[in-house]
C-alpha cells in the first residue's frame, strides 16, 4: 500500500510540472518571435530573451540595462550631423572671389612715381637731375673751349717752328687767328722780357724767362682745368645723395605698410619703385660726369704737352737770339736777303 501511493504521488507531480512547463516555454518562444524585426543597433535574440525574462526576476537589473542602450545608442545619433557637415560632403561657396589677374593700384611710370613720392625723396631727385644737367653743361662748354684751344696750339706752334727767330715767330703768330691764344703769350712774354733784360747777362734772361713761360703753361692748365672740379664732385657724391634718397624711401614705404597692415606686393612696391628711382637717377647723374672728367683730364693733359712743346721753342729761339746779338750775326734769312740783294746790285753794274 505504501509503495502504491508513492507512485501515484510521483506521476502526480509529474503531471504538475508538465502543465507550469508548457506555459512557460511558450512565453520564452514568444520574445524571441519578436525580436527578429529589430533594428542593428539592438542585440541579438538570444540577449533580447534574457533582457525580457529580467524583469520578471529584477526590475533593477532592466533599468540599468535600458539606460546602457540609451548610452550606447547617444553617439550614433549625434554623429550624424557632424557626418552631414563634413567638409568632404560640404557645398562649396559661391561667393568666393574669383582670381583674376593683379592690377598695380599706382602708374609706375617715371614721372608718376616722381610725382607720388615723398617730399624729401623729389628734393633729392631735383638736385640730382639739375647735377646731371650742370654735367652736360660743363662737357659742352669745356668740350667747345679746350677743342678750340688745342687747335690753336697745334697751328701756333707749327708757325713757330718754321720762323728764323723769335721776332719772326711774333709777327706770323699775331698775324692770324692764333693771336689770342696761349703760345702767342708764350711768345710775347719771351719778347717782353728780352726787352727789359738788354744789359742784363744771356744766362739770367734764359732762366727768367723759364720762369715766366712755366707759370703762362700753370695758368693756362687752370684756366682749361675750371669746371672740371664740380664733375669730380658730382661723379663722387650723386650715388650716396641717391641712396640717400631710396633709404627715406624705403623707410617711409615700411611705415606705410605698417599703418596699412598688409605685405600685398601690390600695396608695397610703388613705395619701393619710387625709393629706387633717386638711386637709378644719382647713377644717371654719376656715370657721365666721371667719365666726362677722366676725358677731360687726359685733354687737359695733352692740351700742356702741346703749350709744353711752344714753351721749349720759344726758349730755342731766345737762345739763338741772345747769340747772335753776342756774335753780331743776323738771322739767316736777313744774311740770305743781303745776299741776295747784294748779287742783284753787282750784276746790274
Amino acid at each position: 500500500m505504501a509503495g502504491a501511493g508513492f507512485a501515484r504521488m510521483t506521476l502526480t507531480a509529474l503531471v504538475v510540472l508538465a502543465g507550469i512547463a508548457g506555459p512557460v516555454a511558450a512565453q520564452q518562444a514568444e520574445p524571441s518571435t519578436q525580436a527578429q524585426p529589430a533594428s542593428p543597433l539592438q542585440s541579438s535574440p538570444a540577449s533580447s530573451a534574457t533582457d525580457a525574462e529580467r524583469p520578471a526576476t529584477s526590475p533593477s537589473s532592466a533599468t540599468s540595462v535600458g539606460a546602457d542602450a540609451e548610452v550606447s545608442e547617444t553617439p550614433i545619433l549625434q554623429a550624424s550631423p557632424a557626418m552631414a557637415d563634413s567638409p568632404a560632403t560640404a557645398p562649396v561657396s559661391s561667393n568666393a572671389p574669383a582670381v583674376g589677374p593683379t592690377t598695380l593700384p599706382h602708374d609706375l611710370s617715371p614721372w608718376s612715381m616722381f610725382i607720388q613720392a615723398d617730399m624729401v625723396v623729389k628734393a633729392v631727385m631735383v638736385g640730382l637731375a639739375f647735377a646731371s644737367l650742370l654735367t652736360w653743361t660743363v662737357w659742352l662748354a669745356k668740350g667747345v673751349e679746350l677743342t678750340g684751344a688745342k687747335r690753336n696750339a697745334r697751328s701756333a706752334t707749327r708757325k713757330l717752328s718754321s720762323a728764323e727767330s723769335l721776332a719772326d715767330a711774333s709777327r706770323e703768330i699775331n698775324a692770324g687767328w692764333t693771336k689770342n691764344g696761349r703760345v702767342a703769350d708764350l711768345v710775347n712774354a719771351a719778347l717782353e722780357e728780352l726787352k727789359r733784360s738788354t744789359d742784363l747777362s744771356a744766362e739770367g734772361v734764359k732762366e727768367r724767362l723759364a720762369i715766366a713761360l712755366s707759370r703762362i703753361e700753370a695758368k693756362a692748365s687752370r684756366d682749361m682745368a675750371r669746371g672740371t672740379g664740380l664733375l669730380a664732385t658730382i661723379g663722387a657724391t650723386a650715388p650716396f645723395v641717391g641712396l640717400f634718397g631710396t633709404v627715406w624711401g624705403i623707410m617711409n614705404s615700411f611705415i606705410g605698410i605698417s599703418q596699412s597692415k598688409t605685405t600685398n606686393l601690390a600695396v608695397v612696391a610703388p613705395g619701393i619703385a619710387e625709393a629706387l628711382l633717386a638711386t637709378a637717377i644719382g647713377l644717371v647723374a654719376a656715370i657721365p660726369a666721371v667719365i666726362i672728367y677722366n676725358v677731360f683730364a687726359r685733354a687737359i693733359a695733352g692740351y700742356r704737352a702741346l703749350l709744353s712743346d711752344a714753351s721749349g721753342e720759344v726758349l730755342q729761339h731766345m737762345s739763338r737770339d741772345l747769340e747772335r746779338q753776342e756774335k753780331g750775326i743776323a738771322p739767316a734769312k736777313t744774311i740770305h736777303a743781303v745776299h741776295t740783294m747784294g748779287t742783284i746790285a753787282s750784276a746790274a753794274e
